[in-house]
């Protein structure tokens, strides 16, 4: 062995003491990624949307797959998590929010790990710590499908930074492949992926054009490959047409909302992300000594790419915006680096307003509400069920179909699939036909909000709320995240026809 290769004393020292280091700041992150979501740990009604994403993970378990068993447009990649989750920890909600809660912390990690480019290690662990309060916030805080795509993006954006001589091939296509994953959990981080591929190909510019070129047909090809392999899996089944709609021409049939990309309530919601993001362009370009300005400008187009993927579509909820928290923690760090004069202060104070944007007490309260909502509701419809004779939730919890035991009385499940007019023609089918065909069932219980009722602005709306006046007989009203849920039963059991 030559002399050289061999490690000092005090090298062979400072290893261990650096990985108990790293160890150390993981386990904090962790704790962090825990306390700050642990408050909806077993609610089964924390948010609408992984309600249906557990709905179809636990029945798929069951060979009941998605679009052609239950349909959604999301990606299969996203469904399968939560199949993972529910194999693992059964089918209450406990089960994928532990999955997602072991994602948040991944996510924290990584932005600790990129924003060690920037600035110096205190730093780089306070802009980790931010990750989970702040993804929180912006309604990843039980299983959103934001909570789960952006590690992957986060560790692919880590790899295209990291590219050194000898492995810079490999490396890239490993975040093209991670980048391909989180395509097959939402689609809209396309523009992230291509981002990424074309910055990948940036740093491999030395290599020629010809080989350039082939290295862009890998990474296409990368890229793709698990959305391909999903496609392939349907095409098998015989249920391709069934996967092409749901995941790629359905979108084009929704209906866009009044209120377009940008809806004015929206802006006040998005002051964190917006002051961060700017203060930290501000800072980059002022202080001394400035940023790695390779690493700053990487981040500042993956931030670019974030937007377009949030407004490529025609309608933007506030809870995308989870997917820009990471970029726009990265973005603040030379905001947020503790030198003088000001040292600690802008970190503390960015940490402590996450803090407070979590809103614990609220939150709390809103959990405790929604249990007992659950349980009241639970209570009043599962001992009405049976003989065939499903529940039927047209506006509330998709929850309840498994808090119930029920059976599904259609492949729609979502309930705003069925009710918000924004789906009308984008389902493949009629949508007030379909809630027709499962009226005409008799279910065993019907399930709407209060404002149901009054909104007769849709056929379906008019149908379900005929059906309820005429023949069912209010049996519970329950209060889950503000809303006024209400269960109805048959006017007489008797009534039911017996199958």
């Amino acid at each position: 062995m030559n002399i050289a290769t061999i490690p000092s004393p005090a090298r062979q020292r400072a290893a261990p003491v650096a990985w108990r280091a790293e160890a150390g700041i993981a386990l904090l992150l962790c704790a962090v990624a825990v306390a700050s979501r642990m408050v909806w740990f077993g609610d089964a009604t924390s948010e609408p949307d992984e309600q249906l994403y557990s709905l179809i993970g636990w029945n798929l378990l069951d060979g009941l797959w998605p679009y052609d068993g239950l349909w959604d447009r999301k990606p299969l990649g996203l469904f399968a998590l939560f199949a993972f989750a529910h194999a693992l920890g059964g089918p209450g909600p406990l089960a994928y929010q532990l999955l997602a809660t072991a994602f948040a912390a991944a996510g924290a990690w990584l932005v600790y790990r990129l924003a060690q480019g920037l600035a110096d290690r205190r730093t780089a662990i306070g802009a980790g710590v931010l990750y989970p309060p702040l993804i929180y916030a912006y309604g990843s805080f039980s299983g959103q499908s934001e909570v789960f795509l952006t590690p992957l993006l986060l560790g692919a954006l880590l790899l295209v930074r990291d590219m050194p001589r000898g492995l810079a091939a490999r490396r890239a296509a490993g975040a093209i492949l991670l980048a391909g994953m989180a395509l097959q959990i939402k689609y809209s981080v396309l523009p992230q992926c291509a981002f990424l591929g074309l910055a990948a190909l940036w740093r491999m510019r030395e290599s020629g054009p010809a080989r350039l070129v082939r290295q862009a047909a890998i990474f296409a090809i990368l890229g793709l490959l698990p959305t391909l392999f999903t496609a392939t899996i349907y095409a098998a089944r015989g249920e391709f047409e069934a996967f092409w709609f749901a995941n790629f021409a359905s979108i084009t049939l929704r209906v866009a909302a009044a209120s377009g990309r940008l809806p004015p309530e929206h802006l006040p919601a998005l002051a964190p992300l917006i002051a961060l993001s700017l203060g930290g362009l501000y800072a980059a370009f002022r202080a001394r000594p400035q940023p790695a300005r390779a690493d700053y400008l990487l981040i500042l187009g993956w931030s670019l790419s974030i937007l377009a993927g949030i407004y490529m579509l025609g309608t933007v909820y506030l809870y995308y915006f989870a997917a820009f928290v990471p970029a726009a923690i990265l973005l603040a760090v030379p905001l947020l680096a503790v030198r003088p004069p000001l040292g600690w202060v802008p970190l503390a104070l960015a940490i402590m307003s996450s803090v407070l944007l979590l809103n614990l007490p609220r939150h709390a309260a809103l959990t405790r509400e929604g249990r007992a909502g659950m349980a009241e509701l639970r209570a009043a419809i599962a001992p009405q069920l049976g003989a065939g004779h499903c529940l039927f939730v047209f506006d509330g919890p998709t929850a309840l179909y498994r808090e119930t035991g029920s059976c599904l009385p259609t492949r729609f499940i979502y309930p705003d699939h069925l009710n918000n007019p924004l789906e009308r023609f984008a389902l493949g089918v009629s949508q007030e036909g379909e809630v027709a065909r499962i009226l005409r069932a008799r279910p065993g219980a019907i399930v709407v909000a209060r404002d149901t009722l009054a909104d007769r602005s849709t056929p379906a709306r008019r149908l379900v709320s005929d059906t309820v006046r005429s023949s069912y007989r209010l049996a519970a009203v329950a209060r889950i995240r503000e809303r006024e849920i209400l269960a109805f039963l048959p006017d007489s059991p008797d009534s039911l026809p017996q199958n």
